[in-house]
């Protein structure tokens, strides 16, 4: 797929200092700017152990310790991939920064009735982004599975 025939949401997921734009905001504090709608995952490179950083939205607040974010590439994507090899990780939204976390990767149809709830939530938003993971991925229904993060009070 050429990329003047993607759409806009597309295009920004899949260019690469586009979605790591709003790193360095998180990283010196300012990720209360984003209102709690997006955090700052700070995770474990399963090959390098080395720190590894990415921004995703929140697509729920289950409480004030667990949220749950959707690897919208699926499972092959690295941030994924690198929480199912070592759950242990760092979250930052809101005022909150570098909370101890632990990633519990959830299974497919609890992945499917969060999105599902996503959707019922915020139809415009979810219309977007189901377009954009759409045309990025190159999938009529992409698998998106979700991840729920247990954060340390």
């Amino acid at each position: 797929m050429r990329w003047w025939s993607m759409d806009l949401g597309a295009k920004i997921l899949t260019t690469r200092w586009m979605v790591r734009l709003p790193i360095p905001i998180f990283r010196a504090g300012f990720g209360f700017v984003f209102g709690g709608r997006l955090l700052l995952l700070e995770h474990r490179g399963r090959k390098s152990g080395e720190s590894r950083f990415v921004v995703i939205e929140a697509a729920d607040r289950e409480a004030p310790d667990r949220v749950v974010v959707a690897s919208g590439f699926g499972p092959h994507a690295q941030w994924y991939r690198n929480l199912a090899a070592e759950p242990r990780c760092g979250v930052s939204i809101g005022w909150r920064r570098r909370v101890p976390a632990r990633a519990e990767l959830l299974g497919r149809d609890e992945s499917r009735a969060l999105i599902v709830r996503y959707a019922e939530r915020r139809p415009a938003a979810w219309a977007v982004l189901r377009r954009s993971i759409q045309d990025a991925t190159g999938e009529a229904d992409p698998e998106i599975p979700m991840v729920r993060l247990h954060l340390r009070r």
